[in-house]
């Protein structure tokens, strides 16, 4: 078991958050017209697809919802076209952060995501320049009030899973992209109740800073995040020991 992950906790809570504001549903129904369009709009033909509609019944999003998505990325409703980009660059301290966009204007995201960089102290980088230090992985995640950390550990390895890791409140299983759908159905044939089920950006290394320098990565995080062409937002920043992102 490898050490807590205490960033990608506070994104899944940051992921609650969102789905308050409302903003959540915009952003899965983007990745569905995209997947959709991209892979057709067979669910149990198109893996990519079945994630995001994974994603959207998670998020207790209407089934219409769901299908008018997937038929305007199918062009049988008439929708907007989407383009998917990626942003790469650095936030105080020298944090690595990744920014995956879904845009119908790409000039207007990137002077956006340009210029919420540089109003918190960061600045984009060249392609390539902190991708590398990121891998691609399926998370699957449970909370540690429901579910045995034991348990998950156990049944996960046995299914696949490359590692878990518990923080206080979140279990997170991760594992390849290719096994990600397989260990999840796994654990929830088991009756393991999961909060979160994605496919991710994992930081092979994490930086940890001090709690000034930590809030300022965060606020330019959340800047990003509330963007509407932005769909995720990754950094290999971990929280410092007993950090509250609540307190001022």
């Amino acid at each position: 078991m490898s050490g807590h992950s205490k960033w990608h906790t506070i994104k899944h809570k940051k992921g609650a958050a969102d789905a308050k504001r409302g903003k959540i549903f915009t952003k899965i129904i983007k990745e569905i017209t995209v997947a959709a369009r991209i892979g057709g709009g067979d669910i149990e033909a198109n893996p990519r697809l079945r994630t995001v509609v994974l994603k959207a019944r998670d998020a207790n999003m209407p089934k219409d919802n769901i299908e008018r998505a997937i038929k305007k990325g199918t062009g049988d409703l008439e929708g907007v076209s989407y383009t998917e980009g990626m942003y790469e660059g650095y936030g105080s301290g020298g944090v690595a952060i990744l920014v995956e966009t879904l845009t119908d204007n790409k000039n207007r995201t990137a002077a956006d995501v340009r210029s919420i960089f540089s109003k918190a102290g960061g600045n984009l980088g060249d392609t390539g320049c902190v991708s590398y230090m990121f891998n691609r992985k399926g998370v699957i995640t449970f909370s540690s009030e429901t579910c045995s950390e034991d348990e998950i550990f156990n049944a996960a390895l046995e299914a696949g899973a490359d590692d878990v890791v518990a923080d206080e409140d979140v279990i997170e299983v991760f594992t390849s992209p290719e096994d990600f759908e397989a260990v999840r159905d796994t654990l929830e044939e088991a009756g393991f109740k999961r909060e979160m089920a994605e496919i991710s950006m994992i930081a092979d290394q994490k930086v940890t800073l001090d709690d000034e320098k930590t809030r300022k990565v965060l606020r330019l995080i959340d800047n990003l995040e509330d963007n509407d062409d932005v769909q995720n937002v990754y950094s290999n920043m971990d929280l410092p020991e007993g950090f509250d992102p609540d307190a001022e």
